[in-house]
């Protein structure tokens, strides 16, 4: 069985004052469950059962309808995303050039599979399809920074430079 990383729900007060007022807002109106969900997301970064929970109650609505809609549509992430969010293009030009070999380079160094969070909250991981940029194959994102023509060789020294500058903070 493998190791996944759990994170402990740390929402703020004023994180769930905001999120009460998104819901009053949107309480009565129908469809009000995107804009809400919307709006938690932007609060908290991402949609833990723990806020699903309050979006349910307040709106009135089963758990199961909010987490069905929040795992329905992509722009929803139910696990916490990192300060850096790397991303590897597994399109299918970035495939066959060896992206695969690059997401696992990846993993290997973070210790955790693609959509998970380092438990320092340093880094996320995500494999994504097409970012446009084809002619670059196999591509990495960190943050907005693309990196190009990548080797699994190159993940370390990448990685390396965004977790010094983390720990220069």
């Amino acid at each position: 069985m493998e190791k996944q990383t759990v994170h402990a729900f740390t929402g703020t007060a004023e994180q769930e004052a905001k999120l009460k007022e998104v819901i009053k807002e949107h309480h009565d109106q129908p469809g009000g469950l995107m804009p809400v969900l919307q709006g938690a997301q932007e609060i908290y970064g991402y949609l833990p059962i723990e806020v699903q929970q309050m979006i349910a109650d307040g709106l009135n609505i089963s758990l199961s309808e909010v987490y069905g809609v929040a795992t329905f549509y992509s722009q929803f992430s139910l696990t916490p995303k990192g300060k850096n969010r790397i991303s590897v293009c597994l399109g299918t030009a970035c495939y066959v050039k060896g992206a695969d070999k690059v997401l696992e380079a990846v993993e290997k160094k973070l210790g955790i599979k693609s959509g998970e969070c380092t438990e320092d909250g340093l880094f996320s991981l995500d494999s994504t399809r097409c970012v446009g940029a084809c002619g670059l194959a196999p591509v990495m994102l960190v943050n907005d920074e693309v990196y190009g023509k990548m080797t699994p060789e190159q993940v370390d020294g990448i990685i390396d430079k965004y977790a010094k500058a983390g720990d220069a903070q």
